[in-house]
C-alpha cells in the first residue's frame, strides 16, 4: 500500500494559489472580464467600483487618469481575491501595444494566462505578439472568446484561426447556440448540458439543463438546430480530447465562449481554471531552479510603479514570492546592493487600493516601498544568493528629446524621469557630452503618458520634440583597451540609461550595422537582462 506524504502547511498554501495574467488585443473586453471575475470573488460589488469607495465609476484595474479618460489600459495592476477555496492573484496587463514591454515583464511573474479574443475579430496582432511571449515560457493558456451577444465569425472558423495563427491546439469546452440577437446560450461538452443566456449584467450563475437537451435545442434554435447539432457531434467525435498535460505544456488551449459584458460563461471558465491551472511553479535562477516549497523565502521584482497613490508620492516594487513564506518585518538580502533589507510595511493590492500584509506565500504579489534603491529584476532571499532570470529590457524603437518650458524645474524633471525609467515605463538616456535627455519608447503612446505623468505627478511642464536618433544598442566589451578606444571615438553618440548602463544611439540602422561591422570586439545588445555585472 502506497503511503501518501502529508502536505506541510506551506505546501497546502501553495496548492491553493493560482497566479495568472490576462492578455488580449485592445477592445477585446479584457478589463470587463477582469471586473466580472472580481465580482464573482467578492472583491468588488459593482463593476468599476472598489468596495468602500462608491464614488468611483472607472474601471477598477485602470487607475491612472489617462486610462479613465481614454478607456485604455497602459499600466499593469495586481488584484487578489478568493474563489472556490483558492487564493487567486490576477495580474492585469496593459492592453495597448505600445506598452508590450511592461506586459512581457508581467508575464514573467505568472504561472498561467487567460487569453481574451473578440468574437468578431478572432486573433488580432497584439494577441499574436503576446502569444509569442507566452510560448517562450510554455505558459498554459485558457481562451475566452468574448462578445457572443454580438454578431461575429463562425465558431468553427475561430477555432481554425487559433490553431493556424497561434500554433496551439484548441479544445472547446462549450459551444455557442447562435450569436448576436439570436444568441441563446451554450452547450457544455463535459456536462452534456445547455446553459441558457439572458441579457443583462447580473450574476448569470446559470443552472445547466441536462434533461431533454435535444428537445430544448430544437425549441431554442428552430431551423438552425440541425447545423448546431452537426457541429457539436463533429467536435465530440472528431475533435481533440482535452489533455491536462498538453495544456500545462502550452500545447493545447481550452476554449470557452461567452459574454463578459453580460456576465455569461465566465463562471464556468473560472471553475475550470481553478481545477486545471497550475499552482505556483519553480523559477529559474542563474545557478539553479528554485522550488516553491523550499523553506527559504525568495522573491523577484518584476515591476516598479511610482505614484500609485498621489497623496503619498510613493514608489512601490512589485515582488513575486517565489519560495518559502514571507512574514512582515522579516529581513532579506538585497543581492544587487549586497545589503540587508527589512520589510516592515509590505502591502497587497486591489488595483489602487492596498492593505497591509502579514504573511504571503509563493504566487502572491507583495508591494515593497521603494526609495530609489530597488530596481526591476532585483532578487531577494533570506539566505542563499539567488538571481532570478528572464526579466528583460528591450532596445526602444522611437526617440524624442525633452524640452523643459521652465528651466527652474530641471531638478524635478530629472527626478521624474529617473523614477519613470525605474518603472520601465520609458527609457531615459543622458549623453556623456551635453545635458539633453533623450527618451526611448516602443510606441508613441508611451511619450504621451510620460508628458502627462510629468505634469500631473511631478508638476513639470515639458514637451517632447523630434531628434535625429533611430536606433539604440547597449554596448559592452571584455577588451578594456578596445572599449576605451570605442568610447573615445563615439563619445558624442554614447549615453547612459536610467540604470547607468552605456548605450550607443545613432541616426540610422545602416550606420549602426556599419559600426557593428567595424567594431567586432564590442557587443551591441538589443536586449539586456536585469542581472548585475557581478554575476553576468
Amino acid at each position: 500500500m502506497e503511503v501518501v506524504a502529508k502536505k506541510t502547511p506551506l505546501q497546502r498554501e501553495i496548492a491553493r494559489r493560482r497566479t495568472f495574467g490576462i492578455i488580449s488585443h485592445p477592445d477585446a473586453g479584457k478589463t470587463t472580464l477582469t471586473e466580472k471575475m472580481l465580482l464573482m470573488g467578492g472583491a468588488i460589488h459593482e463593476a468599476g467600483e472598489v468596495r468602500a469607495n462608491k464614488s468611483r465609476r472607472h474601471a477598477t484595474s485602470d487607475w491612472m487618469d489617462m486610462e479613465k479618460e481614454r478607456g485604455i489600459s497602459v499600466t499593469s495592476s495586481v488584484m487578489q481575491f478568493e474563489y472556490s477555496g483558492c487564493k487567486i492573484n490576477l495580474l492585469d496587463t496593459p492592453g495597448h501595444k505600445d506598452f508590450s514591454e511592461d506586459t512581457y515583464r508581467v508575464l514573467t511573474a505568472v504561472d498561467s494566462v487567460i487569453m481574451v479574443l473578440d468574437h468578431a475579430a478572432g486573433v488580432e496582432p497584439q494577441t499574436k505578439k503576446l502569444m509569442e511571449v507566452c510560448r517562450m515560457r510554455n505558459t498554459p493558456i485558457i481562451t475566452f472568446i468574448n462578445k457572443l451577444d454580438r454578431d461575429g465569425l463562425p465558431p468553427l472558423d475561430l477555432l481554425s484561426d487559433i490553431e493556424e495563427t497561434l500554433g496551439i491546439e484548441a479544445v472547446p469546452f462549450n459551444w455557442p447556440l447562435g450569436m448576436g440577437r439570436l444568441f441563446r446560450g451554450t452547450y457544455d461538452f463535459r456536462q452534456e448540458a445547455i446553459h441558457l443566456y439572458s441579457k443583462g449584467a447580473g450574476t448569470q450563475n446559470t443552472v445547466p439543463v441536462t434533461e431533454d437537451v435535444e428537445a430544448l435545442l430544437d425549441e431554442l434554435m428552430g431551423s438552425r438546430a440541425e447545423d448546431i447539432r452537426f457541429e457539436i457531434d463533429l467536435l465530440s467525435e472528431a475533435g481533440a480530447n482535452f489533455s491536462e498535460e498538453a495544456y500545462r505544456a502550452g500545447r493545447q488551449t481550452p476554449v470557452f465562449f461567452g459574454s463578459a459584458l453580460n456576465n455569461f460563461g465566465i463562471k464556468r471558465m473560472l471553475d475550470t481554471f481553478v481545477d486545471i491551472a497550475p499552482a505556483p511553479q519553480p523559477r529559474k535562477t542563474i545557478t539553479r531552479e528554485v522550488q516553491p516549497d523550499e523553506e527559504q523565502f525568495s522573491g523577484l521584482v518584476f515591476k516598479i510603479q511610482a505614484n500609485m497613490d498621489p497623496r503619498h508620492r510613493d514608489r512601490i516594487a512589485f515582488v513575486r514570492v517565489c519560495s518559502g513564506r514571507f512574514e512582515r518585518g522579516m529581513t532579506v538580502k538585497h543581492h544587487r546592493l549586497e545589503q540587508d533589507l527589512r520589510i516592515n510595511n509590505a502591502t497587497m493590492f486591489m488595483a489602487q487600493e492596498r492593505e497591509g500584509v502579514t504573511t504571503a506565500y509563493p504566487g502572491d504579489i507583495i508591494g515593497v516601498h521603494n526609495h530609489g534603491t530597488i530596481r526591476i529584476g532585483d532578487s531577494f532571499s533570506t539566505d542563499e544568493t539567488l538571481w532570478f532570470t528572464g526579466v528583460p529590457s528591450f532596445a526602444p524603437e522611437r526617440f524624442r528629446k525633452v524640452q523643459l518650458n521652465d528651466p527652474f524645474r530641471a531638478k524635478h524633471l530629472a527626478k521624474g524621469l529617473q523614477q519613470l525609467s525605474e518603472e520601465g515605463a520609458i527609457q531615459v538616456y543622458r549623453p556623456l557630452q551635453g545635458s539633453d535627455f533623450i527618451l526611448g519608447a516602443v510606441g508613441e503612446l508611451q511619450f504621451d503618458v510620460t508628458v502627462e505623468r510629468l505634469k500631473t505627478e511631478y508638476n513639470v511642464d515639458a514637451q517632447l520634440v523630434g531628434v535625429n536618433v533611430s536606433a539604440a544598442r547597449w554596448v559592452e566589451s571584455d577588451d578594456k583597451k578596445r572599449f576605451a578606444e570605442f568610447r573615445s571615438r563615439f563619445q558624442n553618440d554614447l549615453y547612459t540609461d536610467g540604470a547607468g548602463d552605456l548605450a550607443f544611439l545613432t541616426y540610422s540602422t545602416w550606420y549602426l550595422n556599419r559600426t557593428m561591422e567595424e567594431w567586432k570586439d564590442i557587443r551591441f545588445k538589443s536586449t539586456k537582462e536585469f542581472v548585475p555585472e557581478a554575476v553576468e
